[in-house]
């Protein structure tokens, strides 16, 4: 079996590889890459040179492109001493700019030559800029050029890039500068709780973060920052905020308690402790906040919110439509298939035609007049208030198409056991038809519905864009969907790994269940 899930695991990494790839070439190389500027303030305000520099900056930002302007290239040669620093003034000005071609002394023209050569040697494409006047209805050239080189990324550097860095192991080398004590401490009792409570902790100094591993009254209760899972920036969205924050951080207003900072001081205030990251020099800012409540640079700290994250709003409904799918339509489908041709098959079939039949998005449209006017259920979600009726009707929408589902499917595998070669030899040598039915044909049909149940769980953390979008739950399940309208390609590339991730685990989640429920399955190849 150990062969079975490394094998699988190996091929599950390649898939990913490939799926990533495929991703980046549709986002990166055949959609216009103007279109990332679609809502982009800036860029629509910007003119001229100003427009042209801010757009190629950008999309290296966004992982287009390499973009170096003609200072960063002087920049880099004064660091190498190929380029003497007193020097540098006078072969370039402020604003990556260089005097008209005219008035170019020697000098001058030999370190833009040695740019350009340089540069298009690499394979870059070198780029002057010329000055534009606007006099009267006339515009003219003239005066200070700006030059820049910019090459396209290719598929197999950007890819060696994301998952070279996907990853990311917290260590006490990451702080610069003089740290004292650097290194990490293990204590029973959280510093967060004034360490009167017994709360184990693993504390960082020199570490990016603070707490690299805590306890907390927040579902899973132990978090660890120890490490990251980088699936990338957003850059529309949520403008500058990385994937993971954006799915797995609470929403909603800011959440009061009671909190000790380090410094001693006792405050009502949302400030999240466990979140504290490393900013060089923030304690010797200046800033009396700063110095009030903190002791060292360990200052940047995030806000908890009263509502749950992306992800948890989106499991929550996920999971109780799973439990609810499995504990009704289970039974339903076994009545369906032992009372064939009776009243209840036929009523379980009209229910099951209709949900194929009705397009998702008009039962539950449906659903949700049905239980706002009559029920006076809650029809839209709010972050903010803690009234668990706003549940019922996403769970209900979303746990009535899944029922029907597995009710169809069950209801088939059990006919097709009951018409089989091993029924019949099983009531020729005496066998009731209670112990045909629980020894044999309800566990056979049960193999395929539980092998699905992985799959079921582990998609709940995706979510229902259709039903998330109809009941505005703040969830997963928009979030691609908002992504690629705002061709936010940072945020399709890593929700496309983390779905393909999560999909590929189900897989084999399922396939061990079914080892352990059907002893028959054996996962050593043939010959083995």
């Amino acid at each position: 079996m150990l062969r079975y899930l490394f094998k699988r695991l190996f091929y599950g990494l390649i898939s990913l590889i490939i799926i990533v790839a495929i991703v980046m070439v549709l986002v990166y190389s055949l959609l216009d890459r103007s279109l990332v500027f679609a809502n982009d303030g800036v860029y629509l305000k910007a003119q001229n040179n100003s427009k042209e520099i801010y757009k190629y900056s950008k999309w290296e930002e966004y992982g287009y492109l390499d973009y170096v302007t003609y200072n960063e290239y002087l920049d880099e040669c004064v660091k190498n001493n190929s380029l003497d620093s007193s020097l540098k003034s006078s072969v370039s000005s402020f604003g990556n700019t260089v005097k008209e071609d005219s008035l170019l002394t020697s000098i001058n023209q030999e370190w833009i030559n040695k740019f350009k050569n340089e540069y298009e040697k690499l394979g870059y494409t070198v780029v002057r800029l010329d000055t534009i006047y606007q006099t009267g209805n006339k515009v003219a050239t003239g005066g200070q050029k700006q030059y820049f080189a910019y090459k396209d990324k290719p598929l197999i550097t950007r890819l060696f890039t994301y998952f070279s860095n996907l990853i990311t192991i917290d260590n006490i080398h990451y702080a610069e500068g003089d740290i004292e004590n650097r290194g990490i401490s293990f204590t029973f009792f959280d510093p967060v709780y004034g360490g009167k409570v017994f709360s184990p902790a693993i504390i960082g100094n020199g570490t990016k973060h603070k707490y690299l591993l805590y306890f907390d009254n927040k579902f899973p209760f132990i978090h660890q920052n120890l490490i990251t899972l980088n699936l990338g920036v957003s850059y529309s969205i949520n403008q500058g905020i990385d994937i993971t924050s954006i799915m797995f951080d609470s929403q909603g207003s800011k959440k009061l308690d009671n909190v000790i900072y380090p410094s001693g001081v006792n405050e009502i205030s949302a400030d999240d402790l466990h979140s504290l990251t490393y900013v060089k020099g923030s304690y010797d800012s200046g800033l009396s906040t700063i110095k009030n409540y903190f002791i060292d640079d360990y200052t940047n700290v995030k806000t908890n919110k009263v509502g749950l994250s992306r992800t948890g709003y989106s499991f929550v409904i996920g999971i109780i439509s799973v439990i609810i799918t499995y504990l009704l339509g289970v039974p339903l489908g076994i009545m369906m298939a032992r009372k064939k041709d009776k009243l209840i098959d036929k009523l379980g079939t009209i229910y099951i035609v209709f949900i194929m039949a009705v397009p998702s998005l008009a039962y539950i449209f449906m659903f949700k007049s049905i239980g706002g006017a009559i029920f006076n259920l809650p029809t839209v979600f709010n972050t903010d208030s803690s009234n668990l009726l706003m549940y019922v009707l996403p769970i209900v929408s979303l746990a009535l198409p899944l029922m029907a589902n597995t009710m169809k499917w069950l209801r088939r595998y059990m006919i097709d056991q009951m018409n089989s070669d091993y029924v019949k030899f099983a009531r020729a040598g005496g066998l009731s038809e209670s112990e045909i039915f629980n020894k044999h044909i309800l566990k056979n049909a049960l193999v395929p519905i539980i092998h699905g149940i992985p799959q079921a769980v582990v998609g709940s953390l995706i979510g229902a864009v259709i039903t998330e979008a109809v009941y505005t739950v703040p969830g997963t399940g928009g979030l691609l969907t908002e992504a690629i309208k705002q061709y936010d390609n940072g945020v399709i590339v890593g929700l496309a790994l983390f779905y393909a991730a999560l999909s590929i685990i189900s897989v084999i989640l399922g396939d061990i269940l079914m080892y352990f429920v059907d002893p028959r399955i054996s996962f050593k190849e043939k010959g083995v």
